[in-house]
């Protein structure tokens, strides 16, 4: 699977949805994830996704990548070891460009003042740390919707015409802190026609 590919598969629903990303973004983006087609447009429109493009270009640029290269997208959505070895002035870097993109100077500021020893420029991160909306303003950051945003992964026990029953973990929060809880049966809407193959038993990432 192409960088393109799998960066359109993590981000048509958002921008479905209207939170992030062009308006105009979601009919290429879906013809490169069923049909193959349209890749120039999806990655013309992908980088220019408000909080996407800078944690892309910034996995990119400390390996010498290009921003959809796949691994990259993969570092970014899923986890791989370009991730490692980012440092608090990396990150800082991220923050400055997505002031540029929306979130506001004093929201930066404060991130930039209180970084972890190891920031991670992962989707999942960006989400609990920097904060869903934060940046686009269009959804608050309430712990739902951090769960709704966060991309994470769920085995499916059934399959219907455009649901899949599945388990999966979710974001709890308690004193003062969120962590990963406990795996609990969820029913989420899906595509057949992005997902044709998909069965019982199959592990499944979502967003």
């Amino acid at each position: 699977m192409q960088g393109v590919e799998l960066a359109a598969r993590f981000s048509i629903a958002t921008n479905r949805l209207k939170y992030c990303g062009p308006e105009d973004a979601e009919p290429a983006l879906f013809r490169t994830i069923v049909e193959g087609k349209d890749l120039e447009a999806s990655r013309t429109a992908l980088l220019r996704f408000e909080a996407l493009e800078p944690y892309l270009t910034a996995i990119a640029a400390k390996h010498g990548l290009d921003p959809l290269d796949h691994d990259v997208v993969e570092a970014y959505w899923i986890g791989n070891e370009l991730l490692e070895d980012f440092t608090r002035e990396d990150f800082r870097g991220i923050l400055e460009v997505l002031t540029r993109r929306g979130l506001p100077r004093t929201m930066a500021d404060a991130f930039a003042a209180h970084l972890p020893q190891r920031p991670l420029p992962h989707h999942t991160f960006h989400v609990s740390y920097v904060g869903v909306g934060n940046v686009t303003g269009h959804v608050k950051t309430t712990l739902p919707n951090m769960e709704a945003c966060r991309a994470s992964w769920a085995r499916v026990l059934q399959v219907s015409k455009d649901r899949l029953e599945v388990e999966k973990p979710a974001l709890a929060y308690a004193r003062g802190r969120i962590s990963i809880g406990p795996a609990a049966r969820e029913t989420v809407a899906y595509d057949p026609r992005m997902l044709p193959r998909v069965r019982k038993g199959d592990h499944v990432a979502l967003h």
